[in-house]
């Protein structure tokens, strides 16, 4: 005699529901890594002033002049909006007397405390601030012996001279991904 049994439907089903869960299980894999991506998709701007050059003849690290303490004010207030952060996350200053001065009112007003740098660690530096900052605003105050190498540093190489004059303020944009890009302006 034959017997009739359910037949087995489920054994049937799995392999064809299988393909379906293994695309979905891809389409959120991908979606996570799309998203991971994206996340990490930013752009540093790093901004660049050197102080006023000291006048010739003077010591090797003098303090600033009248007019470089005319600049740092103008910095100060450049940034440094009443009520407001000035959108500058960090400020890094070379080891000169004339940097560190140029920064204090900027950071006073800022309540941020600079960092320092020797001119030696000028590239260490650099790739910090891209690190410890990544996607923010840092105010960078070198000498005309630092800031070519941050500058340079910085994936703008072919820009290395662009701050001939203590008057300029140059700006990169470093983004994760791609070559920097340099403006120059004259304050």
């Amino acid at each position: 005699m034959l017997s009739m049994e359910p037949p087995a439907i489920t054994r049937h089903r799995r392999p064809f529901l299988a393909p379906l869960w293994l695309s979905l299980l891809a389409a959120l894999v991908i979606g996570l890594a799309a998203w991971t991506f994206y996340r990490t998709l930013n752009t540093t701007v790093v901004l660049l002033v050197r102080p006023v050059e000291r006048p010739p003849g003077t010591i090797a690290d003098p303090p600033l002049s009248p007019d470089g303490e005319q600049r740092a004010q103008h910095l100060a207030e450049m940034f440094a909006a009443p009520g407001s952060s000035g959108g500058l996350d960090a400020i890094y200053v070379s080891d000169d007397h004339r940097a560190q001065q140029t920064a204090a009112p900027l950071a006073e007003r800022l309540h941020l405390s600079p960092g320092v740098f020797t001119a030696p660690d000028a590239r260490v530096t650099a790739a910090r601030l891209l690190r410890e900052h990544a996607g923010g605003t840092v105010l960078v105050i070198g000498g005309a012996g630092t800031v070519p190498q941050i500058i340079r540093a910085l994936d703008a190489a072919d820009a290395a001279p662009a701050l001939e004059d203590e008057s300029d303020l140059v700006i990169i944009a470093v983004p994760s991904f791609g070559r920097a890009h340099l403006v120059r302006f004259k304050i």
